[in-house]
């Protein structure tokens, strides 16, 4: 027995030993890697040591009677637990060579880490402190601020997603629905219902791909996310670095749902319903889905901050030329092509509920700032300059408006706040993310006194039946908020535009904007608009009435679209005897 002990103590004490030298390597390891591999590997020394006691330890101190042919306990007992002693090891020594081989990829420096983090901050690029002198990050080199969303920047988009929503359901429908007559408040409303479902399953379908499915062309995006494929909660980096790229095309979609159904207020009371959605249908392809590529997409044509080979290198932060200009210009020509209403110029056709009208002007103001603020697609400095400018902008031009009416008409009206208050944001759309608070008190003044001049005398001059002044207020306002842009940008508010922006310098956006060029940039992409929109929905109005026909009956129109298109009425009046 002593002699047992003693072989055992042999074989034994090295292996413990062995074991406790790797684990002090082990907690003294700095690396990762290292740590890693030590615990393996002291697994398998462990395993080593004591498949070598089990056959140096004798089970018994006598050997056992035994049939000829049979294996012992002693025998059993070292070859069962050497088998499992032995995949012990096997498994130890291949876990760490696993281990070795996937820790292979390079781990970034604590700098690195920190200065990703630090990119949240400041609404940069996470992967950047990562690359090279090359401008290349190595292979496997990561953190883990890149590739995911920022939280804070996240919850903003969120929100200003639901805001950008609520300017159309219910804000455009309430301000539209109180200047119609109480005929046709119903057929107002079922409208922008119907646009925001039709909108959306185009956008799913192929939508969102043609304006931001990078790789396309200057003037469509590629089909790289039919029917949003691939379009997960990780960012997009070629639009933004921190925000989900589901959310970031939701937040796109409610432009798509609400600048078409801008175009409703100049058609009022007049057009089919199926004309309408048949028409959005063909519009959204023919004229908002390349123009929002052109102005936002990463290789757009007329995007002058991120596409260093645009064509015009023209500036628009939240959509003057994408969302008014097109909707404005589009609705001037489809009221002409329309005709205008049965005994307009003979009759008094005034809003039914001017107080409908400022309850939806109040969800207009307050959606616009996700409109407006929530397009630096961020939570930043910038953002907040877009909503600062945007308050004042509006505020102004809402005082501006009624105080001219007040002059030349002889009374301010509660019609005059509310369309002041609209002509304000329309202007400074383009302009919010760009100019200064003294360049939106400018803007503000100036969409009172323009805009206003449209509505009031060019209707009454040229006889068109703008029924909402649609063309008035988003036409003018958005024409004259693109222009107001290229004299009032500056890249003291918005860093995107100088030379710290590497785009900027080499399509030469930086030096237009230093040396005051920027204005014949901007009236190329008026201009570029104007003719899209125009042509486009000319085209598409004789289409859409080979088709469907574009006006109810006369009988129909004076009885009001609420009853013969949707079969409702807004308003139930009980006389009593």
């Amino acid at each position: 027995m002593m002699q047992s002990l003693a072989r055992f103590k042999k074989v034994l004490i090295p292996g413990v030993l062995m074991v406790l030298l790797l684990a002090v390597a082990t907690l003294a390891g700095t690396d990762l890697r290292i740590s890693v591999v030590a615990v393996n590997t002291m697994l398998a020394g462990s395993t080593g040591a004591l498949t070598a006691t089990l056959w140096m330890w004798p089970v018994r101190t006598k050997k056992p009677a035994h049939r000829e042919g049979s294996v012992g306990l002693s025998g059993f007992l070292r070859y069962f637990g050497t088998v499992i002693l032995i995949g012990m090891l096997a498994t130890g020594g291949s876990t760490a060579l696993a281990q070795d081989t996937a820790s292979t990829h390079p781990a970034p420096s604590i700098e690195q880490r920190v200065a990703s983090l630090e990119a949240y901050i400041g609404n940069g690029d996470p992967a950047a402190p990562l690359k090279g002198s090359d401008g290349k990050i190595p292979d496997g080199l990561t953190t883990p601020s890149v590739g995911v969303a920022g939280p804070g920047h996240n919850a903003w988009m969120m929100a200003s997603t639901a805001l950008v929503l609520f300017m159309t359901l219910p804000g455009l429908a309430l301000f539209y629905g109180g200047l119609v007559r109480s005929k046709n408040v119903l057929s107002v409303l079922a409208q922008c219902l119907g646009i925001a479902g039709l909108v959306t399953i185009l956008w799913w379908a192929c939508g969102y791909t043609l304006v931001f499915g990078e790789g396309g062309g200057p003037f469509f995006g590629s089909l790289k996310h039919m029917f949003l494929r691939d379009v997960v909660s990780a960012p997009d980096a070629n639009y933004a670095y921190w925000i989900s790229e589901n959310i970031f095309a939701m937040y796109q979609l409610m432009f798509a749902i609400i600048t078409p159904a801008l175009i409703i207020g100049a058609i009022a009371e007049r057009m089919k319903f199926s004309a309408i959605l048949l028409f959005t249908a063909l519009w959204m392809f023919v004229v908002y889905f390349p123009m929002a590529h052109m102005v936002w997409g990463i290789d757009g044509f007329m995007n002058g901050i991120w596409n260093g080979a645009a064509g015009i290198r023209a500036i628009d932060f939240a959509g003057g030329t994408v969302v008014h200009m097109s909707s404005g210009w589009s609705a001037l020509i489809l009221c002409l092509v329309l005709g205008k209403r049965v005994g307009f110029g003979r009759e008094a056709m005034p809003p039914h509920s001017m107080v409908l009208c400022m309850v939806g002007t109040g969800m207009l103001w307050v959606g616009w700032y996700g409109f407006n603020a929530g397009s630096a697609l961020a939570s930043d400095g910038i953002a907040a300059n877009a909503f600062a400018t945007t308050t004042v902008a509006a505020a102004v031009a809402s005082f501006v408006w009624p105080m001219a009416e007040w002059v030349f008409r002889g009374k301010p009206s509660v019609l005059g706040f509310c369309s002041g208050v609209v002509a304000g944001l329309v202007v400074i759309t383009p302009a919010c993310g760009f100019v200064d608070m003294n360049g939106a008190i400018i803007i503000g003044i100036l969409a009172g006194l323009i805009p206003f001049f449209g509505v009031w005398k060019l209707k009454a001059w040229l006889g068109y039946d703008d029924a909402l002044d649609t063309f008035g207020i988003h036409a003018v306002g958005g024409t004259l908020g693109a222009l107001l842009t290229g004299l009032l940008a500056t890249s003291s508010v918005n860093g995107n535009l100088s030379s710290t922006n590497a785009i900027a310098v080499n399509n030469g956006l930086a030096r237009l904007i230093a040396d005051g060029g920027l204005f014949g940039e901007q009236l190329k992409a008026v201009a570029f608009t104007i003719l899209l929109s125009v042509i486009g929905t000319l085209v598409l109005a004789f289409i859409v009435k080979a088709i469907v026909g574009l006006r109810p009956n006369q009988e129909d129109e004076v009885t009001g679209l609420d009853l013969s298109e949707h079969g409702e009425e807004a308003y139930h009046v009980r006389y009593d005897a």
